[in-house]
């Protein structure tokens, strides 16, 4: 079976209304109306009109009036509107083209122009869906691709983390802990006035996945140093601490050999040059102080020392959540930046839960 485009003719001389009607009813699903009410109520039903034909002798009101009615109560912007105007209303037509008629016209009738502008304004309404669907698939395939290479980028991160984590068997878990706690952190410091501009959403989202490299310049330190199972001389301390300079250095290369730099590299950077950094300016590598530690490295900085206090350590024990967050409070405004502090201490029972759902698998060495 065919499908016929439904019309709508509005006019209110019956004799308008016929002849229209046996003009178009062979092509067209035909419906009638003789005045603005009628065109009210019939264009809210099934099949809703593909096209309306507004002629110009309308008792109740003129043609604009029904046209303006229609078109903030029932039709769709899509809906073209022909206008049947006598010949030598030039004011009528201006009116009409201006208010956003899609066709005009004049009378008396000449119904091959009919045909064929009914004709044309339903093609057109045709293609215009046909453009709108295939820019709506459009989309989805790009938002697909888009997901697939985002995930792909997840994934490459994380491989290349865990690779520089598994020469350092004792961290456990550690890359997937710290990256939530970064991020909780992250989220509940947004809602200081002082970090809402930075801490948008998609940032938020770029230190998510960012957080994951902060220590891949270990696969620069040497396996005696990184693998010792115990604590550190001072000599093997400086070579460890040299990790920070490794990560910068493999993550400034990519950016180099790209040709520039994204959010995701450049929070990279910062959280691997500068998460042993100290807000007191007694940290390392160049023992930067206050704001000019990067605000990702003094998130880093919070999570990585709340991870290393709560894991075991073969030279001591795990510490207790309520023992971390002491010694971190304690360390406010001397280690740690002090809002990042009372970000932790807002949401602590978060960070208590996150430790438990990615628990260490086994002891070992750590920084």
């Amino acid at each position: 079976m065919n499908f016929k485009a439904s019309i709508l003719i509005v006019d209110g001389v019956s004799d308008n209304l016929v002849q229209i009607e046996e003009l178009l009813q062979e092509r067209y699903h035909v419906r009638l109306a003789r005045n603005g009410e009628d065109a009210l109520r019939i264009a809210q039903q099934a099949p809703l009109p593909d096209l309306i034909v507004l002629g110009g002798a309308l008792a109740d009101a003129d043609s604009l009036r029904v046209f303006h009615g229609l078109k903030c109560q029932v039709l769709s912007s899509e809906t073209p509107v022909i206008m049947l105007i006598a010949e030598g209303d030039a004011q009528l037509e201006e009116r009409a083209w201006h208010d956003g008629v899609a066709d005009v016209v004049r009378l008396p009738l000449s119904p091959a122009a009919l045909l064929a502008r009914v004709a044309t304004q339903l093609h057109m309404r045709a293609a215009d869906a046909m453009l709108r669907d295939q820019h709506r698939h459009f989309e989805h395939l790009v938002a697909e691709r888009m997901r697939d290479a985002g995930l792909m980028q997840d994934a490459t991160v994380l491989a290349m983390a865990v690779l520089a984590e598994s020469r350092d068997p004792g961290v456990g878990q550690h890359l997937l802990r710290t990256q939530r706690f970064v991020t909780a952190l992250a989220r509940e410091l947004r809602f200081v006035a002082a970090y809402t501009a930075e801490l948008t959403n998609e940032a938020i989202a770029l230190l998510h996945k960012a957080a994951l490299l902060h220590d891949i310049g270990k696969v620069g330190v040497p396996d005696a140093v990184l693998l010792k199972p115990g604590k550190l001389s001072d000599s093997e301390f400086e070579l460890m601490k040299l990790h920070t300079v490794y990560g910068r250095d493999a993550i400034a290369g990519v950016e180099r050999t790209l040709g520039g730099s994204n959010g995701f590299l450049r929070y990279a950077r910062e959280i691997a040059y500068s998460h042993h950094e100290k807000w007191d300016g007694s940290g390392y590598p160049q023992g930067l102080a206050g704001d000019a530690i990067a605000l990702s490295a003094r998130l880093m900085a919070v999570a990585d020392v709340y991870d290393a206090l709560t894991t075991a350590r073969a030279y001591r024990p795990a510490f207790t959540h309520e023992t971390a967050v002491e010694l971190i409070r304690q360390g406010r405004g001397e280690h740690f930046d002090p809002d990042v502090v009372d970000a932790m201490l807002a949401i602590e029972e978060r960070f208590k839960a996150i430790a438990a759902d990615f628990p260490p698998r086994q002891p070992g060495s750590e920084l």
